[in-house]
């Protein structure tokens, strides 16, 4: 841990006249209760999009929802993005499933490694939904850190320094361990190992290994709220630097973000639906489940160019 902040903790519930907030911790998430997403009225979705804002990731319990309940919720808060790993389930295209059957002895898990989502495209999905159906007994858990959070505790005068720098996001390093480590199936990752045989890439993945640049630290196009975007997955370099100038720069920070202070951690149950917002936070996942299935949809909404 580089520090063990003291002030900057505002995930305290607002005031709602629809809805309920319950913080998870002092970083950030909360459980919104008494809602139904199904039938959730435009009074609720209006306390529950500015809830997530604020909380950077919300979830709700006991929600039995279809594929269709899925999107029609997930559509609220804008158009469907680009899913960079996925293809969606029959008939709802837009609904991905992430399904990692007990049998399936890779290594590396779907969403491993700290990472915001899809930053290598050049206009990066703003907000996840995810809905669990089957869950392990135990392990499958998922982590966030607060990057906004993050931000606001630098010094200003590291503020200072990190101004105007772009980062270069790219596949390459989630490429390069699914083929080394995950067993080649129908899965995401199991597809990607696959390529090790390929003669050569497909244009569309070397399009996200190229990937794109966006700020270091991003303006929140609805709120205005800083937060650092950057992580450890995707994040493989600073224009302008040469890799060793970037280097010590690119692991503090990532180091910063992701220190226990500044998380939360779910334990997932099913007919849960976790939402969260790309722009503000990061997360992964944990390959502690071997042996034991389990089943989530996943939906992402479009977002905007960074800035």
């Amino acid at each position: 841990m580089k520090l063990h902040p003291t002030d900057g903790f505002d995930n305290a519930a607002r005031h709602y006249r629809h809805i309920e907030a319950r913080p998870l911790a002092a970083a950030m998430g909360a459980e919104i209760c008494g809602v139904s997403v199904a039938d959730v009225t435009d009074e609720q979705f209006a306390e529950i999009r500015a809830a997530l804002f604020h909380h950077k990731m919300i979830y709700f319990r006991g929600q039995q929802m279809t594929h269709a309940d899925h999107e029609a919720f997930s559509l609220r808060f804008g158009a469907f993005a680009e899913d960079a790993y996925t293809k969606g389930v029959p008939s709802h295209v837009n609904v991905h499933p992430l399904i990692r059957e007990a049998d399936d002895a890779s290594v590396m898990v779907f969403g491993s490694g700290w990472h915001t989502d899809s930053p290598f495209l050049a206009e990066p999905p703003s907000i996840t939904s995810l809905r669990s159906v089957q869950i392990p007994p135990f392990g499958g858990d998922t982590i966030w850190a607060n990057s906004a959070l993050a931000y606001r505790t630098l010094s200003p005068a590291y503020r200072q320094l990190i101004a105007g720098l772009q980062v270069r996001f790219s596949m390459r390093d989630v490429l390069q361990s699914a083929q080394a480590s995950a067993v080649e199936n129908d899965t995401p990752l199991g597809k990607l190992s696959a390529l090790k045989h390929a003669a050569s890439l497909p244009e569309d993945v070397l399009r996200k290994v190229r990937g794109n640049t966006h700020p270091l630290v991003r303006t929140h196009a609805i709120t205005g709220e800083k937060s650092l975007y950057l992580d450890s997955s995707y994040g493989v370099g600073i224009d302008g630097m040469t890799p060793a100038e970037a280097a010590p720069l690119l692991q503090y920070l990532c180091e910063h973000i992701t220190q226990p202070a500044f998380t939360c951690r779910l334990r997932w149950e099913p007919d849960m639906l976790a939402l969260w917002d790309n722009r503000l936070c990061i997360h992964q996942a944990f390959n502690d489940y071997q042996g034991y299935r389990r089943e989530m949809y996943r939906t992402t909404i479009a977002g905007e160019v960074p800035v």
